[in-house]
């Protein structure tokens, strides 16, 4: 099912969470809707569940206006990153809980729970309750009761927020098999760039309750609309009047037109990359390199060394524009 939202703006109080935004999510998609903290991913998300109403704008669900609908009318399945399950019920009857308020008849509800229940891989679980499950394993629980009442959309916020690094790879890494197998169009809020990049087929970029850039990870990442997207989307450094990513930068001992001269200040090898920070006419930059790439040069403090760019984007950095550190973001 294709969500189309236009022209979308909803404030609260004194702040104007969403501003004028609009957004189309393909069929059968898996979209990101990513920015930092207070740039209106979650109210977008609210807005589309029916959660949230929009001051201006329409949502549209299957060219259907959803604008005024009820949630319950909008077909949406929505995951919470504090997911509250049942807790006096078993995974099973947690699953199960949707199918019964519709009344399903009891052959109907158990076959969809045993196919979900094998789907996020709990089927060894389903007798327990929720106090006897990891973080990881309630998440799966919450998905599979989401997509239980067979939802045309499923709306996720920021679900492994809450979970440890290693477990929320885990995670994303089994919602994007779950996604290829179910093909239910799925849109979900993260904070996590890493996440978004792995995850999504499409990034919806949020800076102010304002869209700031909408395309394909690697679109998004190697093609960005401005400065704030390429800092927000990975690591950049200033070369000369230009942001880069440092990645894209090559060192040599010998000077060249396209090279800026440089002082080495430190060193650190980061497994099979090795970041360089350096001086140059004052300002600080800083170069990752591949192991084998520091091999052909003596990297250590006070080193002379010259700075090229040598591929990739770069974004002219903005007079007067919010500073933006040279480090991983």
């Amino acid at each position: 099912m294709s969500i189309s939202v236009r022209n979308v703006s909803k404030t609260f109080a004194q702040f104007k969470a969403l501003d004028n935004v609009s957004v189309d999510i393909p069929t059968g998609s898996l979209t990101a809707l990513l920015g930092p903290s207070g740039s209106g991913k979650s109210t977008l998300l609210r807005v589309i569940a029916g959660l949230d109403t929009a001051d201006e704008g329409t949502v549209s669900i299957e060219d259907r206006d959803a604008t005024h609908l009820p949630p319950q009318r909008r077909g949406v399945g929505f995951v919470f990153q504090h997911y509250a399950p049942f807790k006096h019920m078993t995974v099973y009857d947690n699953i199960a809980f949707g199918l019964t308020v519709r009344k399903a008849s009891k052959a109907e509800t158990k076959a969809k729970v045993t196919e979900l229940l094998e789907l996020v891989h709990l089927e060894k679980f389903q007798t327990r309750y929720p106090a006897q499950l990891s973080g990881g394993q309630r998440q799966r629980m919450a998905l599979a009761r989401a997509l239980a009442v067979e939802p045309r959309v499923l709306l996720l916020d920021e679900p492994f927020g809450a979970l440890d690094a290693q477990v929320r790879k885990e995670l994303r890494t089994w919602l994007r098999r779950l996604h290829d197998e179910m093909h239910v169009t799925t849109v979900i809020v993260t904070h996590d760039q890493e996440e978004a990049m792995e995850v999504a087929d499409e990034v919806v970029v949020l800076q102010d309750g304002r869209v700031q850039q909408v395309g394909a990870p690697a679109e998004v990442y190697e093609h960005p609309a401005n400065d704030w997207v390429m800092s927000f989307l990975g690591p950049v450094t200033h070369f000369g009047d230009l942001l880069v990513r440092p990645h894209d930068l090559d060192l040599a001992h010998e000077p060249s037109d396209d090279a800026l001269p440089a002082t080495v200040v430190r060193v650190t090898r980061l497994g099979f990359q090795t970041r360089v920070d350096m001086e140059s006419k004052g300002a600080p930059i800083y170069a990752q390199l591949a192991r084998e790439a520091t091999g052909r040069l003596t990297l250590e403090p006070g080193a002379q060394v010259h700075v090229r760019h040598v591929r990739g984007e770069s974004v002219p950095a903005r007079v007067g524009a919010t500073p933006i550190a040279d480090d991983v973001l």
